[in-house]
């Protein structure tokens, strides 16, 4: 039984956070396109896609946490308490509760790939492609590998039984055939286009559809996407990466404006153009407005994909205070403090002298 958290380098009380930078710096070092023609970085990337898959799902994750494993199939024989009275039934009774336990063919793994996009299409949505690899069957052999013939120690059922007698009457023990490692076959002759594995490596590119008003981080589910193998494809879980707007600032279903205004622009008052995501609006800037002040645009942030009211423009006011004057703004700025009482530091030498030169 795999140790997901091991395969991810965590503890078990590990948080969400944690299980998600580690996958997501494992899965970096070990991508196939980092790695062209390495199988075992190959192999290392499935097994941190299937822990990840696991350990980020709480369902799944409490499962395995629980019976060593996050198949709900498989869950009981896991627990010590279940999994072994019905095998103790079993062998008292001569019948084999653990046959209903056997798994047939294995499903593929299911697979994350990532989409970028940006501001504006998280929150109109619509659709997007995505490129990433999967393994599909191989055609030539149909993905048995090559030519099959029934393995002759299970005779083709994958499992082998053994039968002893007890004063409680048959004890009956079931497990994978050792010769065919479960499958129920051995190869006669393997196939030469995927060397007997069954499946090769494809590029695939697939549109799916972002519903309006989504976030960073968000996984949008495609089944069937994923990795195929004799018991059906696993799933592809598309991951949305948002990129940086040059002006607007998300924060939930809200957007965020800074506004930098000058010190006569919040005096006096004036009109600007804010951005939105649908183009600049008109805000009128009331006189006499102070660092820190917010105005809000109902209805100008991003749709919740919930189907909730849609997020606001947040408008902060910054003020920006010049940090070089020309002599005729020094003179103007002297003569407003004057008006108004402010005090500020006399003039210096140069600038009397300046002024006497320049009059």
């Amino acid at each position: 039984m795999k140790d997901y958290y091991a395969v991810l380098g965590v503890s078990r009380d590990a948080s969400q956070e944690e299980i998600k930078k580690a996958y997501r710096k494992l899965a970096l070092k070990y991508h196939p396109d980092k790695n062209p023609g390495d199988p075992g970085a190959e192999e290392r990337f499935k097994e941190i896609n299937e822990a990840y898959a696991v350990l980020s799902d709480p369902e799944q994750r409490a499962r395995y946490d629980r019976f060593g494993t996050a198949d709900p199939r498989q869950a009981h024989p896991a627990d010590p308490g279940v999994g072994d009275l019905f095998d103790l039934l079993g062998q008292m009774f001569g019948f084999n509760v653990g046959g209903s336990r056997s798994s047939g063919p294995r499903r593929g793994e299911d697979l994350e790939a990532v989409v970028e996009v940006s501001l504006e299409q998280a929150a109109k949505g619509g659709e997007v492609e995505v490129r990433y690899r999967r393994l599909v069957l191989c055609e030539a052999c149909g993905g048995a590998g090559g030519e099959q013939q029934p393995c002759p120690t299970c005779g083709g059922a994958g499992r082998v039984r053994q039968v002893q007698q007890s004063l409680f009457g048959q004890f009956v023990t079931e497990s994978a055939c050792p010769h065919c490692r479960g499958r129920g076959y051995l190869l006669r002759e393997t196939c030469p286009t995927c060397g007997g594995r069954g499946r090769l490596e494809k590029q695939e590119r697939i549109k799916v559809t972002l519903p309006a008003g989504m976030d960073e981080d968000d996984l949008l589910r495609v089944p069937g996407g994923g990795n195929q193998a004799a018991g059906g494809a696993g799933d592809l879980y598309v991951r949305v990466r948002i990129r940086p707007h040059p002006e607007l600032r998300r924060e939930g279903k809200h957007l965020i404006y800074t506004l930098k205004l000058g010190l006569a622009q919040a005096a006096l008052g004036s009109q600007v153009h804010v951005p939105t995501l649908d183009g600049a609006v008109p805000l009128d800037v009331p006189p006499g407005t102070e660092q820190g002040a917010v105005f809000e645009l109902e209805g100008k942030g991003l749709p919740d994909p919930r189907g909730g009211r849609p997020g606001h423009l947040r408008v902060v006011v910054e003020l920006e205070v010049p940090k070089k004057l020309s002599p005729r703004a020094r003179e103007l700025l002297r003569a407003y403090a004057e008006e108004v009482g402010e005090e500020v530091p006399a003039e210096g030498w140069w600038e009397k002298v300046r002024k006497k030169i320049f009059k």
